[in-house]
């Protein structure tokens, strides 16, 4: 199998989104009316899904993806707890909706219901909820729910433990995915989302996480942000505090995805990076969208670019399948019980 395991539902039928303004206009103005999320037919989802993402999915040769709510419309900055909260709720369900009409194709990854301040333990009931009741294989983490201030503490920090705990217990890993920016110097997908990726890295190499979580799984997006690119000095930095080398401090818990939109920065990517680290993924669609004009084909055709590689059978196979059922045990187990 060729599992994708970054993929987004940009694609919802346009009553989400009228939803949340009107969820928005409303905590900003409580004279507003109340939102209220009006149907959604199984068939509009059909049409939304059939036409894009799964379209694209046989056409570039995959079998599944591990789907998601909208990154950027996460938006835990905006509102309040209970804002977002219902807005979580409303888009895992509608995620366990498309599932549960694409089995074959799709499993789900859930949304958080973080706020600024507010401690990330308030997220593990609807974490529980989507992977005991709805059957999701994981979680998008954000880091910054201030969307681009980073007012709150490191992932390091204590206060995160118990989602930590609770991501042990479930057997489920969480990839690390900022929303979208409220700050006016950080664009959301070409400067928020690789700053977020490699901050995220470096407060794991200046703590001791995995000492206290040896099983905790957890996926950096975007290839990594710049971590590849600059490997050596985060290797020197971690010479430098005093840590183990990065291969036993970090990436036995650490997965970097194929969300590398040329060929040059997937070349890097498996030039730097152990095999058994890396995940295919390709965002679809999300942060590039379009074709590129030097090859011809879709920036987020990530599998293009894997299969120039010169790899093994057995490489292929990791990157393409092992490794991702591997980082995600309830999808393999999911897998296993359908004979695949």
């Amino acid at each position: 199998m060729i599992i994708d395991c970054h993929g987004h539902y940009t694609t919802a039928p346009a009553q989400l989104q009228d939803y949340r303004d009107a969820q928005i206009a409303h905590f900003e103005n409580p004279s507003a009316p109340p939102p209220r999320l009006a149907d959604i037919s199984d068939d509009q989802i059909r049409e939304t899904i059939e036409t894009n993402q799964l379209r694209a999915l046989k056409e570039r040769g995959a079998d599944m993806t591990v789907f998601s709510p909208k990154a950027s419309a996460m938006a835990h900055h905006i509102g309040d707890e209970q804002v977002s909260r219902t807005w979580t709720r409303i888009n895992n369900d509608l995620i366990h909706r498309v599932v549960s009409l694409f089995p074959e194709h799709f499993i789900g990854v859930c949304q958080l219901p973080q706020s600024v301040g507010v401690p990330i333990r308030n997220a593990i009931e609807e974490l529980e909820r989507c992977v005991v009741e709805l059957g999701f294989v994981g979680c998008n983490l954000n880091p910054d729910p201030s969307g681009g201030h980073w007012s709150g503490p490191p992932l390091t920090d204590k206060s995160w433990y118990p989602f930590f705990e609770k991501l042990v217990e479930l057997e489920v890993p969480a990839m690390i995915h900022v929303s979208g920016s409220c700050n006016s110097n950080f664009h959301a997908t070409g400067a928020h989302y690789i700053n977020a990726d490699t901050t995220a890295f470096m407060q794991f190499l200046q703590g001791d996480l995995f000492t206290d979580f040896p099983d905790l799984k957890l996926v950096i997006p975007h290839g990594g942000g710049a971590v590849p690119y600059h490997w050596g000095r985060y290797r020197g930095l971690a010479d430098m505090l005093n840590k183990p080398p990065l291969t036993e401090h970090i990436m036995r818990n650490v997965f970097f995805d194929t969300c590398v939109y040329h060929q040059p920065g997937i070349d890097l990517l498996f030039e730097v990076i152990d095999i058994d680290n890396i995940l295919f993924a390709s965002e679809m669609f999300g942060a590039v969208k379009g074709v590129d004009p030097e090859t011809g084909h879709n920036f987020d055709d990530t599998k293009r670019y894997i299969d120039a590689l010169n790899l093994s059978a057995e490489d292929r196979h990791k990157v393409f399948e092992g490794n991702v059922r591997r980082a995600y045990p309830r999808l393999n187990r999911a897998l296993e019980s359908r004979g695949k």
